[in-house]
């Protein structure tokens, strides 16, 4: 990148101020470059990307022309027929025109990115978070970027955000194998995946490749369409507020380099700065309690700073309340992780603070965290017995290793009985027990009267391939008995500002704010209160960062 700041004057002029670098801010900067206009890419970060490094980089896009290449049948009108169905209607923010929107330009994104040298494959099988719904997908509908070496961007291979706690870059390939890692040890699921995932890592290293896989590949691979295409990027660049005239957006001012500085548009502003996961104040304001900035997965500045600049004009917000779920657990250390494979595995359980299953604990994690906020207390556990731990890993935690500072802090609850355990966790003991032996009867019986669990192709296609008769289910009979509090995190918020089928804000009055867009977590979700499959936050993201730039390049060039 350029060493010196790239907004040297006082004032500038561009026709785009796109403000963030995450998903939606990197599509709309290459559409809109690409339709010959002159954007600008500020964002508060020292490195570009948001929190895509953090992600699996896949994007659940239907009908899209991966899925085709790879001879998978799938259709807009089923993708929007599932839609339909599995979001329904919350509201304008899941308007029809904005779903079909979303399903008409989502190919098109694909297609213009491929176009352009972004290398996608289909991750294959990873269904639909409701499959069995009208229109749902159990193949799934996800495609991914191919790992990418960062030499290909010159002096900008510094420039893509790092994935904090990795010291290996393991090249992942496909979602597939990120869910079936976890079973290394005990099905040749896991380890057909580890032999590819390290034989692939080996060979890259060998070859003196510096690679990335996963959110970090995607982000490097539409950075070097923008760097080919001349998109500029001011890092460390805060957006202040908003610059109105004669009720349209017309530029921002920004604080950079210890000076306040102006840039004006001629198309627009594309608000693309994330949501407000850190923003302690207004998760206390808008979300359910208890929440917390420590419970999210989300970078550091997603601090809602495009939402508020909104909201200063006048915009209009929905679903403020809600986000995509997922419960977690805080380690030691403060961090926090997501409990994903620990809990869609055989010989586990979820209870609430009196001891009762209270949700299908292999459903998708948007759907576990909403049902831990409908408890009447504010304590979570997941319990396991011993089979458990000695067959899978939690966490970092390999099978059959129980973490001393785990067990010193009380991270990790252990106990050679459930009355034992329960007490550890402040549950009443009769409950637990009883719990646990009706849910140990229909395990054994291979159905879940309750939960449904293991119902679902979705369910099936998380849980352990090695074990039988049933991936998902399994008693808890074997001590020790170990249990995990968790708490309803999130991947990021998913209210925002009332955007339309454009991606343009709407104010207040209901009619669209001239000259500002919005895409990503700083939009309010196209898909409402539910997560129709994987790889769709980043999807809507990009192809609502699409949709701007594609209306921003049409609208009637300001002479200022």
């Amino acid at each position: 990148m350029q060493q010196e700041h790239p907004l040297g004057e006082k004032e500038i002029t561009v026709d785009v101020v796109i403000v963030g670098s995450g998903a939606s801010g990197l599509s709309a900067a290459v559409r809109s470059r690409a339709l010959g206009l002159d954007p600008l890419v500020i964002d508060v970060a020292d490195r570009f990307g948001g929190t895509v490094p953090l992600s699996s980089g896949a994007l659940w896009i239907p009908d899209n022309p991966v899925m085709r290449a790879a001879g998978v049948d799938d259709s807009v009108e089923a993708g929007l027929r599932y839609l339909e169905e599995c979001v329904g209607d919350a509201g304008p923010v899941t308007s029809h025109a904005r779903k079909r929107a979303f399903v008409r330009e989502g190919p098109r994104l694909v297609e213009f990115l491929m176009k352009h040298g972004v290398d996608f494959q289909y991750s294959d099988p990873y269904p639909d978070y409701f499959p069995e719904l009208p229109g749902g997908h159990e193949r799934g509908r996800i495609i991914l970027p191919r790992p990418f070496d960062l030499r290909r961007l010159g002096s900008w291979s510094g420039q893509v955000a790092t994935v904090p706690g990795f010291k290996m870059k393991l090249l992942v390939n496909s979602v597939r194998e990120v869910m079936d890692l976890p079973f290394a040890g005990v099905a040749p699921q896991g380890r057909h995946a580890l032999a590819a995932v390290l034989s692939r890592t080996l060979w890259s290293k060998a070859l003196g490749r510096d690679e990335v896989s996963l959110g970090q590949a995607l982000v490097a691979h539409v950075l070097l369409v923008a760097q080919r295409l001349g998109v500029r990027f001011a890092p460390r660049t805060a957006l202040r507020d908003l610059i109105v005239e004669n009720g349209e957006v017309v530029g921002v001012t920004v604080r950079a380099g210890g000076r306040t500085r102006t840039v004006r548009t001629r198309r627009g502003v594309v608000l693309a700065a994330g949501g407000f996961a850190r923003n302690e104040e207004w998760r206390k304001r808008y979300h359910p309690q208890p929440s917390s900035a420590q419970w999210t997965t989300v970078g550091p500045h997603d601090a809602g700073d495009g939402i508020r600049a909104a909201l200063e004009v006048g915009a209009a917000t929905a679903l403020m309340d809600e986000a995509i779920w997922t419960p977690v657990s805080v380690l030691p250390d403060g961090n926090v992780a997501g409990t994903v494979w620990e809990r869609e595995t055989p010989y586990c359980i979820m209870v609430n603070g009196h001891g009762d299953r209270f949700c299908n604990e292999s459903a998708n994690y948007m759907e576990i965290g909403r049902k831990m906020y409908e408890q009447d207390n504010a304590s979570w556990w997941l319990i396991m017995d011993g089979r458990h731990r000695r067959r899978y890993p939690y966490g970092d935690a390999l099978p059959g290793r129980d973490p001393k500072k785990w067990l010193r802090s009380g991270y990790l609850r252990k106990a050679d009985s459930l009355a034992e355990l329960a007490g550890l966790c402040g549950l009443p003991p009769e409950r637990l027990r009883a719990t646990v032996e009706r849910f140990n009867k229909m395990a054994d019986a291979g159905v879940d009267e309750d939960f449904g669990r293991a119902r679902s192709a979705y369910d099936r296609s998380g849980g352990d391939q090695g074990h039988r008769p049933d991936p998902n289910l399994g008693a808890l009979r074997e001590a020790p008995f170990y249990a995990v509090r968790q708490f309803p995190g999130d991947t990021g918020t998913a209210g925002g500002l009332l955007t339309d089928e454009h991606a343009r804000v709407v104010g207040e009055d209901g009619s669209a704010i001239g000259g500002l867009y919005a895409a990503g977590s700083t939009a309010a979700r196209m898909t409402g209160r539910v997560y129709p499959g994987g790889g769709a936050s980043l999807a809507t993201a990009m192809v609502f960062g699409f949709i701007a730039a594609n209306h921003a390049a049409d609208r009637v060039p300001a002479d200022r």
